[in-house]
């Protein structure tokens, strides 16, 4: 869970999720939309790989990205209990 929150605190990695909410891409049509170097869009990447929170498959010689919603159903899990209950466990 940590890694999830980690990589979402970024706020290119949080534009490249919502990219990939609409559609999958691969990593050239990614960087497409930002002004910065494919090193660094092949890091963000990585980094939201690691999370889970994109997964990654390998077609022809692209690798195209998703976006993982089993791992966002956990952290919006965790989120809304967190905000619904005090420190005891109890429901506010």
């Amino acid at each position: 869970m940590n890694d999830a929150f980690k990589a979402l605190s970024d706020p290119s990695r949080r534009k490249i999720l919502h990219l990939l909410k609409k559609q999958d891409l691969s990593a050239g049509e990614i960087a497409y939309h930002f002004n910065m170097t494919k090193p660094s869009i092949s890091h963000h990447l990585n980094l939201l790989k690691q999370a889970n929170l994109v997964d990654a498959e390998k077609k022809g010689q692209q690798i195209i990205y998703s976006l993982n919603t089993s791992v966002f159903e956990d952290v919006v899990t965790w989120f809304m209990d967190f905000i619904t209950k005090d420190e005891e466990g109890d429901k506010r």
